[in-house]
């Protein structure tokens, strides 16, 4: 593209206007919200206060660097190609400014937590070390700057496009530790503050990322920039959307209420929001005018690249906002539970208050907004619609039933992971396994007949330039070996069965109950584990190897007579699972422990056989219909030839009598 060369250095312009804003909104916003002044008990000194906020904002920006050109060379950016070398130099060589900047953040931390003076004695290595090897956040800067300095090295050694996928992965991994640290406070708070702060970095970086990385590869794109600046803008509209959703329940959480925006914490939240809407705005000129402008060659150089920086600089402010808001005091200020007044067994335990008696209708009254699972539902019903719009346009059928069904099973996944269900599930054993048999068994018979695979096969655009699209992901994904092995109906099976015993009667159980990180596996667990077996009985989309009908029953009447098994353990069992736990929360109200353990596994006896006779007669139905089929297609060949496979065969048995005849 003739705009890219020459003239203005607009990559130089544009990082430089990042980087400028980012610090000057970061210094702005600590001065005037607080978050540099000192504390009134003992202050680490100006160069921790003002360098542990720099050098967070370094990793913020570094962080988008390396996450944005790692996520272009896997979406945008054809392997074999210069500008995907360039972007995974890139990538590396931010990720290791993310590293080093890790490692100062930490050190900086420690000077802040012990308040010693640097000094090249043993006593202070002993300290240093304490503070990285047994203190929690000492650790978490430990793992962050660990995994980022495997990012760095990864992105110099690793060129296929499956093992980037897989480095992709540990960069946002590398994200956690730290957010695990950014609230304190209860456990059900915490949680979900964790979770927001952690999907807005993510997100945010990606964002921020993809644009940097665009900029720098303006030289090797060339001519292809409109095509991975189209691409970026579904990206970029992607993370605007998690992004503001996730601040949303951030500052919710931290705020309280319209009457903490006055004050300097909320003046930060209300700058940043204006940040946002500024970001979007500009994003909605690049997605309706530019990008076409620019593939028409029509649009000036100098307002496309101007526009470009002013975004830029408004990312900038965010991130230096964002980094502020991590130093400055919230106007709801969390009390330890040591710290309440006679907090109650449930309140020790989970962080939160128990609520109300269990009443069926509170599962529609009683909400705990699990953040990832509803972002991932919206955006999974959004995108299946837009798919079946998109075949209709093109005067495509697609049967409506399936979209029905997938709509269904998006609902289905928010009420289990965000309704009473979730509220609950943390005080009766009952309640948890009513929601395992929903991500297990009910909601993956919806999605495995919505035939998602197939709709994304028909509806996404292939690409032709050697550059992998979501299409390209989820069929190479589909077709990949590992797909096949966990895919193979035995061992999906298996997996599906044995796993409720590993599951229940292993310290997996504890995690998934008491941690937050092991709650979300737990979910994907369930749902992935009963979609894959329910594909291999009665799914559409395309799979390595669909066995016969009747072995897909005996398949289906062997794991269910395993899940009963399970559940008659439950009813007859005589021993608690998790006592520290359930047997531990001080309810007044509902069954004893036991007696909801009991519950539970009549729960998972009895409604696990609404889905298991469903299942069968799906299968039923589905063999019958290819008996159908088999023998509509054989008289439609036999109109066609004269019945000559018939003729045939009886010729064939004609020529076997003759030669019994012959030899008698």
């Amino acid at each position: 593209m003739r705009g890219a060369r020459g003239g203005v250095p607009w990559a130089a312009v544009g990082l430089a206007a990042l980087a400028a804003a980012a610090a000057l909104a970061l210094v702005l916003a600590l001065v005037l919200g607080g978050g540099a002044a000192a504390p009134l008990v003992a202050d680490p000194g100006p160069l921790v206060r003002y360098g542990l906020p720099a050098a967070k904002l370094v990793m913020t920006l570094s962080a988008a660097a390396a996450l944005g050109s790692i996520l272009l060379a896997l979406l945008a950016l054809g392997p074999g190609r210069l500008e995907h070398h360039r972007a995974l130099d890139i990538a590396a060589g931010a990720a290791g400014l993310w590293a080093l900047a890790a490692a100062a953040a930490g050190f900086l931390t420690f000077l802040s937590v012990f308040l010693e003076p640097v000094a090249l004695d043993g006593r202070f290595g002993r300290l240093l070390a304490t503070f990285f090897g047994e203190t929690e956040i000492g650790q978490a800067w430990l793992w962050t700057t660990l995994m980022t300095a495997a990012v760095t090295v990864l992105c110099f050694a690793v060129r296929s496009q499956a093992a980037l996928a897989v480095v992709g992965l540990l960069a946002v991994a590398a994200l956690w530790p730290v957010a695990q640290q950014g609230h304190t406070g209860g456990t059900a708070d915490h949680d979900a503050a964790v979770t927001a702060v952690y999907l807005h970095a993510v997100f945010a970086a990606l964002w921020v990322g993809g644009l940097v990385a665009l900029v720098l590869l303006r030289r090797q794109l060339g001519d292809r920039l409109p095509i991975v600046l189209a691409r970026y803008s579904t990206i970029a509209l992607i993370a605007f959307v998690v992004v503001a959703a996730s601040g949303l329940v951030s500052a919710q959480l931290r705020i309280g209420g319209w009457a903490g925006l006055d004050s300097g914490y909320g003046a930060i939240v209300a700058a940043k929001v204006i940040a946002l809407l500024v970001l979007g705005g500009l994003g909605a000129v690049h997605r309706r005018v530019l990008i076409g402008r620019i593939a028409r060659d029509r649009a000036p150089r100098a307002s496309f690249w101007v526009i470009v920086v002013a975004e830029l600089a408004a990312m900038g402010i965010a991130s230096g906002l964002a980094t502020a808001l991590a130093r400055t005091p919230s106007p709801v200020p969390q009390a330890p539970l040591d710290e309440v007044a006679d907090p109650s067994p449930a309140e020790l335990l989970t962080g939160a208050p128990l609520p109300p008696p269990f009443e069926p209708w509170r599962v529609l009254t009683e909400w705990d907004l699990n953040l990832p699972w509803a972002l991932l539902a919206g955006f999974g019903a959004f995108f299946y619609l837009a798919g079946v719009l998109r075949l209709h346009r093109r005067g495509d059928r697609w049967p409506v039933h399936r979209t029905i069904l997938w709509v269904l099973g998006m609902v289905a996944l928010v009420v289990v992971t965000s309704s009473g269900l979730a509220v609950y599930e943390r005080y009766l054993f009952s309640v948890h396994m009513l929601g395992h048999m929903m991500l297990s068994m009910g909601i993956p018979v919806m999605l495995v007949l919505a035939a998602p695979v197939t709709l994304a096969a028909r509806a996404i655009h292939a690409r032709t330039d050697g550059s992998r699209g979501p299409r390209e992901w989820i069929l190479a994904i589909v077709h990949s070996r590992f797909a096949g092995l966990v895919g193979h109906p035995i061992v999906a099976s298996v997996v599906f069965a044995v796993s409720l015993l590993v599951f229940y009667y292993s310290p997996l159980f504890s995690w998934a109950v008491t941690d937050h990180l092991g709650h979300q596996w737990m979910i994907l667990h369930f749902l992935l584990s009963g979609y894959l077996f329910v594909s291999a009985l009665i799914g559409v989309d395309p799979a390595p190897y669909r066995p016969p009908y009747p072995v897909r029953l005996m398949i289906l009447l062997a794991t269910m007579a395993f899940h009963a098994f399970f559940g008659l353990s439950l009813i007859t069992g005589t021993g608690l699972l998790l006592p520290e736990w359930y047997g531990a929360m001080g309810r007044e109200w509902g069954p004893t422990p036991l007696a909801d353990q009991v519950r539970g596994g009549e729960i998972a006896w009895s409604v696990g056989e609404i889905p298991t006779l469903a299942l069968a007669i799906l299968v039923a139905v589905m063999w019958s219909r290819d008996d159908s089929r088999e023998a509509k297609r054989r008289d439609r060949q036999a109109d066609r030839d004269d019945d000559a496979e018939l003729a045939a065969y009886n010729a064939m048995l004609e020529r076997r009598a003759e030669r019994s005849g012959s030899e008698r």
